[in-house]
């Protein structure tokens, strides 16, 4: 397969940033071009306007072809917002008399079904999570596959996210108004977790928890499965709202303090530590203490924190999450965070950054290996692995023609007579004289027949006259 070149798309409600990337000799994914503009027209995650979103989109997606010296025209997109909805479901599928065993497209079957469940109005169906399968009331294990399992009935229990339709279709225009098409829409939490997380971290049980500026994207995984995701309407923003509006300064102001002087605990600055603000015109210089930043960022971050806890309990697998929380986004690089996170949820944290899927001779690697651009790696390594399997199943279906003799008439009669513990009574029909496939459906009904009546002539008659001659 060539190395296809991915893009992703991250609109955020700080920033608006294009990834190029193709998969790297090592598995990881390598940048080859970046761009980066700020957000307009896009509030908690949610496009308002149209035509400055549009905007924005462009220039970050000129600046990322230029470098990376390519044509973008597909992009996969991530998608936040606290339209976002979560819920559990199940469906069942009957498995075709002439499936042996359970199939792929059996499992493929019950998956799209599920596309047809009644929603509330204005709701669509961005990802369906598969959690158990169930063949004949029975529960597989996690690393038991449905497909090659004998059975009658296939049943499994989903996690289902819904967006809002109208939600998604001013995303939709503003990336056709940017001069592009979308090849995929991702949930902004799932694409941030394939950035920062690894499969061991999955298998323990995590809750990954991106904090960027519109919202905070939580996805819990455990087994190695998505079991949980939530968007919370409040993240970095809110906090340089509230340093803004408590201190009286500009908002500008407010955000650089947070970043360069802010910590999350109040025990953990000075008391005397002073930052001086240059006023406005001829305003005279504003003076803040330090301690008194901290208290205002410690009672908005306590605030997302205590709604991040609340979920992780909500998921049911706050008593499971063997490899803790992993804080990820912008919001993530602030001072103390961490402790803060330990102290509310009781429960290991740490910082996941996006360098440990990153190729070291991506572009801009010192800058891209950063918190806040997990969701824009992780959109490329989503669309990596979506091209991937698109590429197996492509080979799969080259070599179908093979496979195909293993599910004809006359090799079901084998395994049919192999399970009775003796051999056919006469060799399959050569392909060569099959019945052709266009014949009428009643001839081959009555050849069947007929060959079925003989088996079992010849059958019964050979245990009367093993019978006799004893």
């Amino acid at each position: 397969m060539e190395n296809e070149i991915i893009v992703g798309l991250d609109i955020g409600t700080t920033k608006i940033a294009c990834f190029v990337g193709i998969r790297g000799e090592n598995g990881k994914v390598k940048i080859l071009g970046f761009g980066k503009t700020d957000s307009k027209g896009v509030e908690h995650g949610v496009v308002k306007n149209v035509s400055d979103t549009a905007d924005s989109i462009r220039r970050a997606v000129s600046d990322a072809a230029d470098q990376a010296d390519v044509d973008i025209d597909e992009v996969y997109v991530g998608i936040a917002g606290q339209h976002i909805k979560s819920r559990p479901s199940q469906g069942s599928v009957m498995i075709p008399a002439d499936h042996r065993l359970i199939e792929q497209e059996d499992v493929d079957r019950l998956i799209k079904e599920q596309y047809n469940t009644l929603l509330e109005p204005g709701e669509e169906i961005i990802h369906i999570f598969p959690q158990q399968f169930i063949v004949d009331r029975e529960p597989l294990g996690r690393e038991v596959s449905p497909v090659g399992v004998p059975g009658k009935n296939l049943m499994a229990n989903f996690h289902m996210v819904t967006a809002n339709v109208q939600n998604l279709q001013y995303i939709k225009y503003a990336v056709q108004d940017a001069g592009l098409k979308i090849k995929g829409v991702v949930l902004e939490p799932v694409a941030s977790a394939k950035a920062v997380l690894d499969d061991s971290d999955r298998d323990a049980g995590v809750a990954m928890v991106d904090i960027g500026g519109g919202t905070t994207d939580i996805a819990i995984f455990h087994d190695g499965i998505i079991r949980h995701t939530s968007v919370l309407p409040l993240a970095g923003n809110a906090i340089t709202n509230d340093i803004r509006e408590g201190c009286n300064i500009l908002k500008r102001q407010a955000e650089s303090l947070k970043v360069k002087f802010g910590s999350c605990l109040v025990q953990a600055v000075s008391e005397n530590d002073v930052i001086s603000i240059p006023g406005i015109r001829s305003q005279a210089p504003r003076e803040i203490y330090v301690k008194t930043l901290a208290g205002i960022i410690n009672a908005r971050t306590k605030m997302i924190l205590e709604q991040v806890d609340y979920e992780i309990k909500l998921s049911g697998f706050d008593k499971k999450l063997i490899a803790g929380v992993t804080l990820t986004g912008g919001g993530a690089q602030l001072k103390n965070i961490k402790d803060l996170c330990e102290l509310i949820t009781a429960t290991d944290t740490r910082i996941g950054i996006p360098n440990e899927h990153l190729e070291p001779d991506s572009v801009s690697f010192a800058e891209l290996a950063h918190p806040m651009y997990a969701t824009g790696i992780g959109l490329v390594l989503y669309g990596l692995e979506q091209a991937e399997a698109s590429h197996d199943d492509s080979r799969d279906e080259e070599q179908e023609p093979a496979a195909e003799t293993k599910s004809s008439d006359a090799a079901s009669k084998v395994d049919i007579f192999a399970d009775m513990g003796m051999e056919p009574s006469e060799d399959p029909t050569p392909a060569s004289e099959a019945i052709p496939e266009k014949a009428d459906k009643k001839e081959k009904r009555k050849d069947k027949k007929g060959n079925f009546e003989e088996t079992v002539k010849l059958f019964f008659g050979k245990v009367f006259n093993e019978g006799i001659d004893d």
